[in-house]
């Protein structure tokens, strides 16, 4: 976990700085430009071992996938202890920044750990005999200002999902507040938890421009990055075309009278990492995700 942690800092998936210099190509905007060249510079500094792909390291998280019949000494709770400890080592050695502090009184303990904090997710369909993890530092930028929730009426429909979805682009795009070109993730269905939740998820882990395998959910994937992309807001909130890089779209079955819709974004740099422990007790790196298999 650690590994994965230090890795999803200090480098980026390739999938994500594909995106992003596809991006560049395409930009005529000067600022935009030079707003995309100076992420990618960054990323080749912090690959190189000076510094960080971004300062602003955000929220640990942990999602994991436990095969069925892998056998983990303590149990799965001595999953939660080892993103704990895995999380105190990446903070004390400076590849997580100590952000995370008590909601009321502010206190920051000084090493990320707290109520809830590290995050970890736990699914039980994971390869037999592996347990699979992916490290994301969500940045804090993102969630603050990339965070939506609505609970539309079934008579909405498609158009109504779109309106909201498209002005929560707008709205957390506007002077670079979620650091554009982001991922966006919506969620659609569902309870109000499920919703988010699958926004979340789907925002951090799939990969960039992979489109849901659902047909109609894809095309609706589609028509809101053409209509993202006629916004005129580009990288860093400057004039352009990326204001994001990708939306990626999960639903859920909901209540007959309900339409939840959840927002979430990742900002450009998308970090995330994955670690696979294999029975014999050898570890795989790697920066693929794509067989992170979608929701069911």
């Amino acid at each position: 976990m650690y590994q994965a942690m230090r890795r999803a800092a200090t480098q980026m998936p390739p999938d994500i700085k594909n995106a992003l210099q596809k991006a560049l190509a395409e930009e005529t905007e000067p600022l935009a430009i030079e707003h995309l060249k100076s992420c990618l510079k960054n990323t080749e500094l912090a690959e190189s071992g000076q510094g960080l792909v971004c300062g602003d390291t955000g929220y640990p998280l942990f999602f994991i996938k436990v095969g069925p019949n892998v056998k983990i000494t303590g149990g799965i709770p001595a999953l939660f202890k080892a993103a704990q400890q895995a999380t105190t080592m990446a903070t004390a050695a400076s590849f997580l920044r100590p952000t995370m502090v008590d909601p009321l009184t502010r206190k920051n303990p000084g090493n990320n750990l707290g109520p809830g904090m590290p995050k970890v997710e736990i699914e039980f369909d994971g390869q037999d005999g592996q347990i699979e993890i992916i490290a994301v530092p969500k940045g804090g930028g993102s969630e603050i200002f990339g965070t939506f929730y609505r609970m539309l009426f079934p008579s909405d429909g498609k158009a109504g999902i779109k309106k909201f979805v498209i002005a929560c682009i707008k709205d957390s795009c506007y002077a670079g507040k979620i650091c554009p070109p982001a991922i966006i993730g919506v969620g659609i269905g569902g309870t109000a938890d499920l919703c988010m939740k699958l926004a979340k998820e789907t925002a951090l882990l799939r990969m960039v421009g992979v489109p849901n395998p659902d047909r109609e959910t894809a095309e609706l994937e589609s028509e809101l990055l053409e209509a993202a992309r006629k916004l005129g807001i580009g990288p860093m909130g400057a004039r352009g075309i990326n204001s994001v890089l990708g939306i990626h779209i999960e639903k859920a079955a909901t209540h007959t009278a309900a339409l939840p819709v959840a927002v979430n974004a990742q900002c450009l740099v998308g970090r995330r990492w994955k670690a696979v422990l294999a029975e014999d007790g050898t570890v795989l790196f790697s920066g693929d995700i794509s067989d992170w298999r979608h929701k069911k």
